[in-house]
């Protein structure tokens, strides 16, 4: 793993070049997160969006596109194009909601709910082996700061 080499100099962070500041070393291991679900997931057909919709519909029952967007940290629009890509192959279904015939509420189907279990165990295995060498209190550290990130970002 690179080093910053601003900081075993005992520079600052900030001194460093923008590819090895913090901000760089999250985003690129963001970026590797999500390539090592979409890898571990593409034997199962899915990428890792398409996972995440039906992981979270399987937990927490059908829900509105709309809800479902905003949870999943998409678009509406991309919500939309995931939720058909399942839907062709038979995984979820849209249902009018009863009270408002204008908002779909997102289902999934015996096939879709089946595959959820496939998507816990590869995320289960996946979690295992990212937090190798992390203790609980590493992981509740780590968490804390990247909420912490979140907050700023939002204010």
């Amino acid at each position: 793993m690179a080093v910053d080499a601003a900081a075993n100099d005992g520079g600052h962070e900030l001194d460093a070049s923008p590819w090895l500041r913090v901000e760089a070393t999250l985003m690129s291991t963001a970026r590797a997160i999500r390539q090592a679900y979409d890898r571990r997931l593409s034997p199962l057909g899915l990428n890792l969006s398409q996972a995440s919709l039906l992981a979270f519909v399987a937990e927490f029952g059908p829900h509105p596109q709309a809800r479902l967007a905003a949870r999943l940290g998409l678009g509406r629009a991309a919500t939309g194009t995931v939720v058909d890509q399942l839907e062709a192959r038979g995984l979820v279904t849209r249902v009018a909601d009863a009270a408002d015939r204008r908002v779909w509420q997102v289902g999934l189907t015996d096939a879709g709910r089946a595959l959820a279990g496939e998507i816990a165990e590869v995320d289960v295995t996946l979690r295992d082996e990212l937090r190798t060498g992390f203790s609980r209190a590493d992981r509740l550290q780590l968490a804390g700061m990247l909420l912490r990130l979140q907050d700023n970002l939002r204010e």
